[in-house]
């Protein structure tokens, strides 16, 4: 590897395959050499802090010993070359053969672009379940790259993960571990390619409203373009059904029934966490009282319930390891609280289920306004309407798209009676209808 080639490689960032140290510490050293060896394999560039900037450092023959010798004491015992490349230093990590690999008695495992200390039990399972074949770094021959991948779509993710454009596609693709053979794998396939059931039908991601709480389907889309068109998609589909909840306070402010974060969240984990070997797909169901994403594949059997929500063990270290590159993944295994913490702060509650299937379930408020200090959102509606026209505007909060016959069945009215009352509601200035009689949707005005 030459100076501008590691320049190169040093301007994709910190990752799944790639660390970067300023100064020479053998310990922490030796952590990174044993966590990649239980992983992927990868480099440590010693001479470039943590924001890529380049310091040099200047390796001695005796620090490179360290370094040999600390990789073979490791147990199983390890083998690591070391290369100085002007006034870096590489070391050269391969992904080991006699797994799991300890050093000074503890396991570590490289998680996106940490290494993360796990028990040597958690390490076997880890390994005997879900490590034997990984989904998003098998090579696919069936894409072909210059007919199947999509430019635009690649520009797109080299801004979200702030990557400069200033080397060959290639490149970049070889340095994000994306390319083998000269074939792209299957994390590639996936986030460049036109349509995404030409090469995996389980990636397409459907979601569905329901009408109350039945299995009578009101609306349903099903998404297949790439992996962030998808998440997208889906993600715009979940807060278009939602509603927007009015709180008074000492200022009316408009705020959607559950946390933005929170679904995104759960959301990106469906997609990035699935078992892409399953036929499966990620589902969106919406109820007028919950919300369900789920995804293939529940927990990893490695993780046990007392770490669940504080350790992240990716089922698709390649495909974390990029999306934790742009603003779509924060720090791993924080992602469970986060969800749990934003739901708290609406005072709603929010479920977690594993079975084949992982699944959030995001309970919403049925017929209920939102409270803020002790202040419901619909205070001043009640004053100036009966309890019929309260329950019209109460159903209308909770889906916008809400139609006459449903308000009927709802409510046990007569759809006459609920139309008299819908043009009364309008006549007090509560409530407006926007768009045509199909397709359109309600909006409450108060």
């Amino acid at each position: 590897m030459n100076k501008q080639e590691l320049i190169n490689l040093i301007k994709t960032g910190e990752g799944l395959m790639l660390e970067f140290k300023e100064g020479f510490n053998l310990p922490a050293l030796g952590k990174e050499i044993c966590a990649f060896a239980n992983s992927n394999g990868g480099k440590i560039i010693l001479g470039v802090n943590d924001e890529g900037q380049v310091k040099g450092f200047n390796l001695s023959n005796f620090q490179t010993s360290q370094i040999q010798q600390i990789a073979r004491s490791m147990d199983p015992s390890f083998e690591v070359s070391v290369d100085k490349v002007d006034n870096l230093v590489v070391i050269n990590v391969h992904e080991g053969k006699n797994k799991p690999y300890s050093i000074n008695s503890k396991f570590y495992l490289r998680v996106g672009a940490n290494s993360q200390q796990l028990k040597r039990d958690e390490l076997r399972e880890f390994f005997k379940e879900e490590g034997l074949i990984s989904f998003d770094e098998k090579i696919n021959k069936d894409f072909d790259l210059k007919e199947d991948f999509d430019e635009n779509k690649f520009k797109n993710f080299l801004k979200l993960a702030k990557i400069t454009e200033n080397q060959d596609k290639i490149s970049i693709l070889k340095n994000l571990g994306l390319i083998e053979k000269n074939n792209l794998v299957n994390a590639g396939v996936l986030l460049f390619c036109h349509r995404i059931s030409k090469f995996f039908l389980q990636g397409k991601v459907t979601c569905v409203l329901f009408e109350g709480t039945s299995s009578n389907i009101i609306d349903k889309k099903e998404f297949d373009a790439d992996f962030i068109s998808n998440y997208e998609n889906a993600y715009n589909f979940i807060v278009s059904k939602l509603n927007t909840k009015f709180i008074i306070e000492r200022y009316r402010e408009e705020k959607l029934e559950l946390p933005k974060d929170a679904i995104r969240e759960a959301l990106m984990n469906a997609f990035v966490h699935r078992d892409y070997f399953s036929n499966g797909h990620v589902q969106v169901n919406i109820f007028i009282d919950r919300i369900e994403i789920s995804s293939p594949g529940g927990l990893m059997k490695a993780l046990k319930k007392e770490d669940f929500g504080k350790l992240s063990l990716p089922r698709n270290s390649l495909l974390f390891d990029l999306m934790a590159r742009t603003d779509y993944v924060e720090k791993a295994g924080t992602g469970i609280k986060r969800i749990q913490d934003a739901m708290k702060e609406y005072g709603l509650e929010v479920e977690f289920k594993s079975t084949g299937f992982f699944t959030v379930i995001f309970k919403r408020e049925r017929f209920g306004a939102l409270k803020k200090d002790g202040v419901k959102v619909t205070e001043k509606v009640t004053e100036k309407v009966t309890e019929n026209q309260n329950k019209i505007i109460k159903l209308i909060q909770e889906n916008k798209f809400i139609t006459i016959l449903e308000l009927s069945k709802l409510i046990g009215m007569s759809k006459k009676n609920v139309k008299e009352n819908l043009r009364k509601i309008k006549e007090k200035n509560l409530l407006k209808r926007i768009g045509p009689a199909k397709g359109g949707y309600w909006e409450v005005t108060e």
